[in-house]
């Protein structure tokens, strides 16, 4: 007889679990709480106005197409994607701006003309971080960090005998600092701490490899947006006999002898031979397992930041901006202080505006913009004045953007929906409305992550951005890699 599996929540790791779960020969049945799949990586659209609601930058491809492909199915069938040239434009508030181009020499170049950093300099930057995330790949990304066996091979003895040269036990803005003196590009390589959510001046070094996935390997942009990932994977599922519902909300996984035997949704248990979860790792166990021992060394590591986002319809075309565009903080490290420390956003923030009408046309009426705007904010932790400060971030933000561009942006403003820490913990079911899990501020971070199956339960696994590898598209997909591969 055919096994069942259960999965519960549609976001980037559940959806990839479904699929690898099918191709294992399981019967994959998804249970989505909400009324369609994606999670965080999904859209809304308002008055011709289409918005990516959650990740924006798009790297690593080929662990998407991986899906396509071991399934036996052409990736161009279901979606495509383009590479990004230039990937990001950034405004400092002394008048710099600088281009981060695809080509990393050129990008060096940039920077070189710009600051006062030499080309040298940064071309050796961007080669360490590509050694080192060599070295330290197949130990954090590829596989478990908790099955024994996976440390006894030659890439993984390697990585670790090379753990003294990955920087962790400096800060991300301590080997920055020792790699930079301009400030400028400090600050530029320091922001990468924030993909996983985390401060540079408290996250370790070892961190610094994002930027090779970005700047070495290049970030590209799928055709018709960020949802398209979505619509793919769910199509490919479909192919595969997943079958998905939505409006489902699971509110128990169901144990017996310690073994996961099914789901309970809407009052109805429904039996399967393994358990799936998606879910934050910090609800799964507050939520749907209330009576089973909870691992509190792990849940109780400090959450990530979240955020704040204005998506603006814009009645206005910008030629200064690109895809993705950073205007800096000038006091970046009391803001990072503000946001995990004193717990409310900066007054003046790091602001992030992706406009994914520069290469999507219909996404925003002929022109217009359809502008996500992002500054990072500290979880849900029980502030009390979220509405006041969403308000204060709102003018914070359209004052800082009409100082960089010399305008007003206020007139052009015709459409606007927020999405912040409350509302994003209500939808995706993000702990504290964090939305990356725990923080990697500490040194052991990342051996503190929930393993993607339970110790404790048998048939019991877990994916997704709250648990190891971590959180991003790209570790998502791997997440369910991971997950499937300790499937028995």
């Amino acid at each position: 007889m055919q096994k069942t599996c259960a999965i519960i929540g549609a976001g980037p790791a559940g959806m990839a679990s479904a699929i690898r779960m099918a191709n294992k020969g399981y019967q994959v049945t998804v249970f989505e709480a909400n009324q369609q799949a994606g999670g965080k990586l999904t859209q809304s659209e308002e008055k011709g106005y289409r918005f990516d609601m959650g990740p924006s930058v798009f790297t690593m491809p080929s662990l998407v197409d991986e899906l396509f492909i071991e399934s036996g199915k052409n990736p161009r069938d279901y979606y495509n994607y383009l590479s990004l040239d230039p990937v990001y434009r950034y405004f400092y508030e002394d008048g710099t701006r600088i281009v981060a181009y695809k080509s990393p020499s050129k990008f060096a170049d940039e920077i070189a003309e710009k600051t006062t950093e030499n080309k040298q300099t940064v071309l050796h930057f961007l080669k360490n971080v590509e050694r080192n995330y060599r070295l330290t790949a197949e130990i954090f990304l590829y596989h478990s960090l908790h099955k024994a066996r996976n440390f006894f091979t030659w890439r993984v003895a390697k990585g670790l005998l090379n753990f003294g040269k990955l920087g962790a036990f400096k800060t991300m803005n301590q080997e920055n600092e020792q790699a930079f003196k301009d400030p400028r590009v400090v600050q530029l390589f320091n922001r990468y701490a924030t993909y996983n959510g985390s401060s540079p001046y408290e996250a370790p070094a070892t961190l610094n490899v994002i930027p090779h996935l970005e700047i070495n390997l290049g970030a590209f942009i799928p055709a018709g947006g960020m949802y398209s990932i979505t619509k793919a994977l769910v199509a490919l599922g479909n192919d595969l006999s997943v079958n998905y519902q939505y409006n489902s909300k699971v509110t128990e996984i169901i144990i017996e002898s310690k073994k996961a035997k099914g789901v309970k949704v809407n009052g109805e248990i429904h039996h399967f031979d393994c358990v799936v979860s998606n879910m934050d790792v910090y609800n799964t166990y507050k939520y749907l397992l209330p009576n089973i021992s909870k691992p509190l060394k792990t849940l109780n590591q400090p959450k990530s930041s979240s955020a704040i986002i204005f998506y603006w319809g814009i009645k206005k075309s910008f030629s200064e901006l690109g895809l993705h565009n950073i205007f800096f903080s000038n006091q970046y490290e009391a803001e990072f202080d503000s946001i995990f420390h004193q717990k409310k956003p900066f007054s003046d923030p790091t602001i992030y505006v992706n406009i994914s009408s520069k290469k999507n046309k219909d996404d925003a009426p002929e022109g217009c913009e359809n502008w996500f705007t992002m500054i990072n904010a500290p979880h849900n932790d029980g502030q009390t004045n979220w509405d006041e400060m969403i308000a204060q971030t709102k003018e914070a933000v359209i004052e800082k953007i009409n100082r960089n561009l010399k305008t007003d942006i206020r007139p052009f403003i015709e459409v606007e929906m927020i999405w912040e820490p409350r509302k994003i913990e209500q939808i995706t079911s993000s702990a504290f409305g964090a939305i990356y899990g725990n923080s990697s501020n500490n040194k052991f971070a990342a051996f503190l992550r929930h393993a993607n199956f339970s110790s404790e339960i048998k048939d019991l696994y877990f994916c997704g951005g709250s648990v190891h590898p971590g959180p991003s598209i790209p570790l998502c997909m791997l997440s369910a890699k991971i997950m499937s591969d300790c499937v028995v």
